[in-house]
């Protein structure tokens, strides 16, 4: 089987071209895939599979295997990919897990990806909690290097508080910019810290926002390098035109026999 590697912000993920319809993986094969010591390694895995009426569909698997919900990083990422492939456009519109999104190509090689709305933002003793596509936990702290990513974040990830499914778990240290924020995260799926989640980094800014109660455009550092994330909202509570702006890249492509 052909694939190719991409990656942003150093989420990396394995890509195959779908359109003829004849990929079918299991989920032990999804998993072993994605593994970093018996296959290519990865954080997730897509299908670009064609849509009649959009660009294409993006079908998004989890680094264990299972279906996943949006993947920000990934959606960029998937964007490059059919750029590559010869699906030539300078704005895509194409399906995801939580329905149909737009990107645009920009002049400086970025790609800027258009988010559903996010029309609540719960407070809960543990930190802000909401859903950018995917659920995610926003946690400030005042020293980021102080924390223990893996242990703190599976801890919240599993929380009894977001059962059954879980969430992501970010945590954020302010910087003395306002509009400049530092973010880690833990990711289910993936069960460990990731170098970057476009998620995550969203729901991070809506988050600075709400506290602050300031409309401003946010950079975002993060292991794998830095994000933008810009917004409109009247009331701090309802988001809109929300966009994740960052690099997307290919890597390299290969041969694999499937496990």
């Amino acid at each position: 089987m052909q694939f190719y590697k991409y990656q942003g912000t150093g989420n990396d993920f394995i890509l195959l071209d779908n359109r003829t319809g004849d990929i079918g993986l299991t989920q032990a094969q999804i998993e072993r895939l994605c593994h970093r010591r018996f296959g290519i390694g990865a954080d997730g895995l897509m299908l670009l599979n064609t849509h009649p009426e959009l660009d294409f569909e993006m079908k998004y698997f989890n680094a264990d295997g299972n279906p996943g919900s949006l993947c920000g990083n990934g959606s960029r990422c998937i964007i490059r990919f059919a750029h590559d492939l010869g699906i030539q456009k300078n704005q895509y519109v194409f399906l995801a897990s939580d329905g149909p999104h737009e990107a645009e190509l920009l002049p400086d090689n970025r790609i800027s990806l258009h988010m559903n709305d996010v029309d609540q933002i719960k407070q809960t003793e543990l930190g802000l909690f909401m859903n950018t596509g995917s659920p995610h936990l926003v946690k400030f702290v005042e020293t980021l290097n102080e924390v223990d990513i893996y242990a703190d974040g599976k801890k919240l990830r599993h929380h009894p508080s977001f059962a059954p499914g879980g969430t992501n778990v970010n945590f954020v240290e302010r910087t003395t910019n306002p509009a400049h924020i530092v973010v880690r995260t833990f990711e289910r799926g993936v069960e460990d810290e990731t170098y970057s989640c476009g998620t995550g980094v969203t729901a991070c800014a809506l988050a600075m926002a709400f506290t602050d109660q300031t409309i401003r455009d946010t950079t975002i550092d993060t292991k794998g390098g830095a994000l933008a994330v810009t917004y409109n909202t009247l009331d701090f509570i309802r988001f809109e035109n929300i966009r994740l702006i960052g690099p997307a890249e290919r890597v390299f492509r290969g041969e694999i026999n499937l496990p």
